[in-house]
């Protein structure tokens, strides 16, 4: 089954009261888990740096990306309740950690179990191999990246795994990319996404065939990161074999702020669930076969050999006096040719199954 990820990242625009309906939104949906983002700005960016050219657009005005980031921090102690409002409504609680400090207090004090690595930040060593030292599932997405990017973080994280306390060398990184015991906890813990980062990614930049590419390149489970615009493309990603989806969503596309105008609404959140679990029953097992549904319109829908005339006893089948028709409960036409030349066992009126 699809893991689907309420991406509410900062929607919520610092405010606790639409944090806490944004889990909301994502729980009617039916979604599986809902994710925010945690991060300290002074930790993550330098107070000059720009913003993108869509946060300025989507949000409506240009500022310093600290004064943005800043204004859309989560409170330790909102993350707290927000994890056991979560608990009690019965949906995963995830978030993305930008740092270390964030990092270390979504495992110590929230006790996250599951980690969400974001596209820009798989280049950034450290703070991977930090993420690989707690242990935790890892969901990587990999946005911009080429595969050769992606076989470097996923060298860096085989080597979290299996060394806790020494420095990584380029050696040692591929030693443990390489060994089995790598392979084999790359394989149980890590999950990557294809993802086109940018808000919304066009559509002619989507490239889900690359999803493929990175399954045959690195032989893990591989889902998808969607930015595009509506549910179409999250959709057609199942189809395409995603373990797990995940989609930005806000209360209101209107609302301040950089994500909203990229996001989802709520209408259209609970489409897409729906949608995945429609392609989900439709791609069925595989094996072609009459499915059950089926069985019954067999004598309706197909045909038998039938009387095309009269025929008596020991008169020769011909395709003169042999027709195809409906309905389907007599003999199957594929054995049409079998029957010609061959004597009449009995005589049989035009429109006769005939039977022997």
């Amino acid at each position: 089954m699809t893991l689907i990820i309420a991406e509410a990242g900062v929607n919520h625009n610092g405010s606790d009261e639409l944090a806490y309906a944004l889990v909301d939104a994502a729980y009617q949906a039916g979604a599986d888990i809902v994710k925010f983002q945690t991060f300290k700005a002074k930790n993550i960016v330098t107070e000059e740096a720009e913003q993108a050219e869509y946060q300025v657009t989507n949000s409506g005005q240009k500022e310093s990306q600290f004064s943005m980031l800043k204004r859309l921090e989560l409170s330790y102690d909102t993350h707290h309740k927000l994890v056991k409002y979560c608990h009690d409504l019965g949906i995963e609680f995830l978030s993305t950690a930008f740092d270390s400090e964030s990092l270390n207090f979504l495992v110590n004090d929230l006790g996250i179990t599951r980690l969400k690595l974001p596209s820009g930040e798989i280049t950034n060593a450290p703070l991977v191999l930090e993420h690989a030292r707690t242990d935790c599932d890892l969901i990587v997405s990999t946005g911009m990246a080429t595969l050769s990017e992606i076989e470097q973080v996923l060298s860096v994280i085989a080597f979290g795994y299996l060394n806790k306390s020494d420095s990584p060398t380029d050696e040692l990184l591929q030693a443990a990319y390489f060994s089995d015991e790598g392979k084999r906890l790359l394989k149980q813990k890590v999950t990557l996404l294809h993802c086109t980062t940018e808000y919304p990614a066009p559509y002619s930049d989507i490239n889900l065939n690359a999803m493929d590419t990175m399954a045959d390149s690195f032989k893990l489970a591989v889902g998808y990161s969607d930015h595009s615009e509506g549910i179409t493309v999250p959709i057609a990603a199942v189809a395409k074999g995603a373990v797990l989806i995940e989609k930005h969503f806000t209360v209101d596309k209107s609302l301040p702020g950089p994500d909203h105008k990229a996001s989802l609404d709520p209408a259209e959140l609970k489409a897409m669930v729906e949608g995945i679990r429609t392609v989900e029953q439709v791609l069925g097992d595989g094996i072609k076969g009459p499915r059950a549904s089926e069985v019954k319109n067999k004598a309706v829908a197909r045909k038998s050999l039938v009387a095309a005339k009269d025929i008596a006893v020991g008169e020769a089948f011909s395709e003169s006096n042999l027709a195809v028709k409906r309905p389907g409960s007599g003999i199957n036409p594929i054995h049409f040719w079998r029957y010609l030349g061959s004597q009449s066992k009995q005589s049989y009126k035009a429109g006769d199954l005939i039977n022997e």
